[in-house]
């Protein structure tokens, strides 16, 4: 079954680009992302860039309306995704506990629906 990981964090409390606390973090992602890949179950994985430059959509009565920015005001924002296969539950649970972000932020652990 396939698992997506949905990674959340707070900006004040992740790791900075260009600090050795941002080098040791990348490393294991990297280091993660090549055990999902030997184990044959890495699907897709991405950082996001950051919320600023997110834009939201919704349609009203026929009408697109955009927003600049993430629609919720949270404290945690979605940073990054997974996308990988597991046999059940727990092994993805597993996995998303292995994602870096897991120390500081919130992994959202959600089977992928099938419907093709």
């Amino acid at each position: 079954m396939q698992y997506m990981a949905l990674i959340y964090t707070d900006p004040q409390r992740k790791p900075v680009p260009g600090t050795p606390a941002f080098d040791e973090a990348m490393k294991r992602y990297f280091a993660f992302t090549a055990m999902l890949k030997e184990k044959g179950a890495f699907i897709a994985g991405d950082p996001l860039k950051e919320v600023e430059t997110a834009t939201s959509i919704r349609v009203k009565d026929g009408r697109v309306e955009t927003m600049d920015g993430p629609f919720a005001e949270t404290k945690e924002h979605l940073g990054g995704y997974y996308l990988f296969d597991a046999p059940d539950i727990d092994t993805a649970i597993r996995y998303g506990a292995m994602i870096p972000a897991a120390g500081h932020g919130t992994i959202e652990i959600r089977p992928v629906m099938s419907i093709g």
